[in-house]
């Protein structure tokens, strides 16, 4: 799988996770919801922006690898 698909999975998966998770939320609001939401979705969302940043850098990397060599 190349870099640029992986990334695009990624981030279609946590977009679709975060739309069922806000969809969840209109039914669901109590402490352990906002618990949820703190411990687990807000540090996943950072985690996965976090990755798909070196994602991008390292596409950056190959590509440029890529010209030098080709």
């Amino acid at each position: 799988m190349s870099l640029g698909v992986g990334r695009a999975k990624l981030l279609g998966a946590t977009k679709d996770l975060m739309l069922r998770w806000e969809k969840a939320r209109l039914s669901w609001n109590d402490d352990l919801a906002r618990q949820m939401q703190e411990e687990f979705l807000e540090p996943l969302e950072r985690t996965v922006k976090s990755a798909v940043n070196a994602i991008e850098r390292v596409g950056a990397v190959v590509e440029k690898a890529r010209r030098d060599c080709g």
